[in-house]
């Protein structure tokens, strides 16, 4: 079956091949008219086949340069160069084939998220009281559904050295998990009850239970997936790119040749001289390129949508940030425990941070990483609640403790003393047994690579840096201030920013950002870059790029292997013209018969291709690329039957 498929694969080559050897038999034995009429009948097919699709091309608007090819065979034949017809079509059937293999080459680290996408779940049943182990020991407890069925919810079995199928929470176990696939980080790490795994990690050697936050379709692993299909069956513009050499290519082929013969007199001097125009090196080697970086991008945590973005990332000029969760980390660390009198501010920081264990809020994981720094020992809740967007209460060995906005501790304490804060700054306020106990302030620093970023792109031709955020003046101007940006537009609303990127000069314009509220503007830039670690569905769905690592350095790395990539693009185009041309002047003299010519024009697309090839790697953008979690992680929530969720409406989230 194997040999089938590769019959059918190259089948325009195998036939070429046999009956370039029936011809050359046939010659040997002096049937010169048989060998001419057999050549010439397989030609004419070729040709007529070559025509159909040139047409079918030009009715669609792509101009290419087919008619080459097509002149050449034709002009061989008129003038008796059969064999050199022959190895023509050789040579094209050939260098498609070449194509295929290097792009399969080229494709091999896209690909390779496609061929580890998880399939099947193991869903535990609704017998209550499965273990990890007696789930393994018991199959009727288990059942194996498409990864599509799976529900947010579901209990899910992982196997040792399984794929997380969707994203979920750890329940009741501990695990090792490799997520090197998207993070970049080649060390395992280790999730407990409570924290969150991406679809696509790789399970360690325990068996471990989670549950189902996300679908299929809304997890992490297959957003990639599907953004990588998507670059995958994009038409790389590299094809437009070499198109628009057709016309003058062909011209000036078309000149020489003419010329040669009427230098001559010698009509065979024209197809010697248009043997040597076969275009294949303008077709094959510069798509192979893009391929190239289409999967050198995936590999270092870019996906780019096609190829079209590759050469938009390669021109741009002007680079616009929002702030929140791009410029800076997205998440708040404490700063300063303020303890009200009678509390010591490590009793509040281990108090606050106990009762944080049961809250979602992003300011919440700072206070509990703060705490985990400090080694202070965690209470666990009899019981929790939470008020969304309000805060979080908890009685923690029978002490009642509420954190939260300070409208929240006053609802209960009365009117407390607020903390002037500063730029960039927020503050968690609490009470403990009806007292108000203090002050937690934290605050959203930059990045730390930001500034190398900002330093990168203004010394490599960027020129025009801007920051484009919904946030406060004060807080967007001390930020921008600390990392090196002076162009800060702040107070936006999502219609303000689209204005804003749409009208940005020069072009073309790079938008980035992480959040819903940025998918509007980074679709109306012409490169829209997602920071789409930690989710931001609707912003990957809207960018031309998504970056799966949690660090803004891929951004330079995205601008930097797209220059490279049209830089190899453009390279061996030229490659390509300047030795077909180079070589057609010689043949203007004769000294290269037709089919010497033809043999010669293999070596030129060879030459191309694997110099197209070199858009697998490249220069680096000489920023550190630090690979950091995609979920930030946290000390771990004990499992606390009686913690209900409340939102601000009432509803009981159960």
């Amino acid at each position: 079956m194997s040999t089938l498929r590769t019959l059918a694969r190259y089948g325009a080559i195998a036939i070429s091949i046999a009956v370039l050897v029936v011809v050359l038999l046939l010659t040997s034995t002096g049937a010169d008219a048989a060998a001419r009429g057999v050549a010439t009948g397989y030609v004419a097919v070729f040709v007529v086949f070559t025509l159909v699709r040139m047409v079918r091309d030009v009715l669609q608007g792509h101009v290419g340069l087919d008619i080459l090819a097509v002149v050449a065979m034709v002009a061989t034949l008129a003038v008796g160069e059969y064999i050199a017809s022959l190895i023509i079509v050789l040579m094209l059937a050939g260098g498609e084939a070449l194509e295929e293999f290097a792009a399969r080459r080229a494709q091999r680290d896209l690909t390779a998220l496609l061929d580890r996408s998880p399939r099947i779940a193991h869903v535990i049943g609704t017998s209550g009281g499965v273990t990890a182990l007696e789930a393994i020991g018991g199959q009727e407890h288990l059942r194996d559904i498409p990864v599509d069925d799976v529900e947010v919810g579901d209990l899910l079995l992982v196997r040792p050295s399984e794929i997380v199928p969707v994203d979920g929470v750890i329940v009741g176990d501990t695990g090792s998990f490799d997520e090197s696939s998207l993070t970049g980080e080649s060390l395992p790490v280790t999730r407990g009850d409570g924290e969150e795994v991406l679809s696509g990690a790789v399970n360690g050697t325990r068996a471990v239970r989670m549950r189902a936050v996300r679908r299929s379709a809304d997890s992490q692993y297959q957003q990639i997936v599907a953004l990588v299909r998507a670059a995958q069956t994009s038409r790389a513009p590299v094809v437009r790119l070499a198109d628009r050499f057709a016309v003058p290519f062909t011209a000036v082929s078309l000149v020489l040749a003419g010329t040669a013969w009427a230098a001559s007199g010698d009509p065979t001097r024209f197809a010697e001289v248009l043997v040597l125009a076969t275009p294949c090196p303008l077709l094959l080697a510069a798509p192979i390129a893009f391929l190239g970086g289409l999967s050198r991008a995936a590999k270092a945590g870019v996906i780019v949508k096609g190829g079209a973005q590759i050469e938009r990332l390669a021109r741009v000029r002007s680079v616009c940030f929002d702030k929140t969760g791009t410029l800076t980390a997205g998440r708040p660390e404490l700063v300063e425990v303020l303890p009200a009198e009678g509390f010591t501010a490590d009793e509040l920081l281990r108090l606050a941070a106990s009762a944080e264990q049961y809250s979602s809020h992003v300011l919440a994981d700072g206070i509990r990483t703060a705490a985990a720094e400090q080694k202070l020992q965690l209470v666990s809740a009899d019981e929790a609640s939470e008020v969304a967007t309000n805060g979080v209460s908890a009685v923690l060995g029978g002490r009642a403790v509420m954190v939260g906005k300070v409208s929240f501790i006053e609802s209960v304490v009365g009117p407390v003393a607020r903390r002037p804060l500063g730029p960039g700054q927020a503050a968690a306020y609490a009470a403990v047994d009806g007292r108000f106990a203090g002050v937690l302030v934290l605050a959203d620093a930059p990045r730390e690579e930001s500034r190398d970023v900002v330093a990168w792109l203004r010394a490599h031709g960027v020129e025009r840096v801007a920051m484009l955020t919904g946030d406060a003046a004060p807080t967007a101007e001390a930020v921008a201030r600390e990392i090196g940006v002076d162009e800060v537009h702040a107070d936006l609303l999502p219609p303000e920013k689209v204005h804003l990127v749409a009208q940005l000069a020069p072009r073309p314009t790079m938008m980035v950002g992480d959040g819903i509220n940025d998918a509007p503007a980074l679709a109306a830039a012409d490169v829209g870059v997602a920071m789409g670690a930690r989710g931001a569905t609707a912003a990957g769905d809207a960018a031309d790029v998504v970056i799966t690592v949690d660090s803004l350095t891929r951004v330079v790395e995205a601008i930097t292997i797209g220059r490279h990539t049209l830089h190899v693009a453009l390279t061996a185009i030229w490659i390509g013209i300047a030795l077909s041309i180079g070589l057609m002047i010689v043949a203007m003299t004769g000294v290269i018969p037709a089919v010497v010519g033809a043999l010669v024009q293999e070596l030129v697309d060879l030459t191309t291709i694997l110099y197209a090839l070199r858009a697998l790697r490249g220069p680096a953008s000489g920023l550190p690329t630090p690979s950091v979690p995609s979920v930030p992680s946290a000390p771990s929530a004990p499992s606390v039957p009686s913690v209900r969720e409340t939102t601000a409406d009432g509803r009981d989230n159960g």
